[in-house]
């Protein structure tokens, strides 16, 4: 679903169910293509990862704060300067990013930050927040920024922010909604979303060709043609 201020620019449009597009499409196809075959899940084979104790906090009132890997048993509500030491996040809880915060990966950063949602538990983004994260470029998440829970049921997770706010890698919800609503991209325009159902709004640029950040091509279904 397109709406809002979004335009969208793409090679060809190609969707298992319908597509509503309010606002001016441009693509290479002549046409768009909806009823088609199911893309494979590029991330199908992903591991959960595995939950950590003791449970880890965040103290909402601090103003400026350093968090470390880990699993939040009580969720995250974000307030103010806060920075990701890189590692996986399990997050047991919604993860709320308030108005005027800013995320980020704390130096040095070395290889970004993968955000697990566990179970049915959303992402709600703020509009006024400035948020900077990468995935890791290596290893067993590399690629992916946010991961939601297969066993969860459908959901929304929201992302908004300021047209600052970096978010380069993945965002996989394979059983929820993603609102992807900002004016904002990844570095190079890399965020790929893979998800159950996708609504855009906003002017944001997004570009699949991302290996240089560990990040594989996600590629349509295969098609079936009659020839005679």
């Amino acid at each position: 679903k397109v709406q809002g201020s979004a335009s969208l620019k793409a090679d060809c449009l190609i969707t298992v169910g319908g597509m509503v597009l309010n606002n001016p499409v441009t693509t290479k196809c002549a046409s768009k293509i909806t009823q088609a075959l199911p893309a494979a899940d590029p991330f199908s084979s992903l591991p959960a990862p595995a939950v950590t104790n003791p449970c880890r906090n965040v103290n909402a009132s601090k103003t400026t704060q350093t968090l470390q890997p880990g699993t939040y048993c009580s969720g995250m509500n974000l307030n103010g300067n806060v920075a990701l030491s890189s590692g996986t996040y399990v997050v047991q809880g919604n993860l709320k990013i308030n108005a005027g915060a800013v995320i980020t990966c704390a130096a040095p950063c070395t290889n970004g930050v993968t955000i697990f949602m566990s179970g049915s538990n959303t992402v709600s983004m703020n509009g006024n927040a400035t948020v900077t994260l990468s995935a890791p470029t290596s290893g067993t998440y590399s690629g992916v920024l946010f991961y939601g829970d297969r066993t969860g049921v459908w959901a929304q997770s929201t992302f908004n922010g300021t047209a600052t706010s970096l978010l380069t890698g993945a965002i996989y919800f394979p059983k929820q909604q993603v609102n992807y609503l900002g004016n904002f991209s990844g570095k190079g325009g890399c965020t790929q979303v893979v998800a159950d159902t996708v609504q855009w709004s906003g002017n944001s640029t997004i570009n699949q060709d991302c290996t240089a950040y560990g990040m594989d091509g996600i590629t349509a279904a295969t098609s079936i043609v009659l020839v005679e």
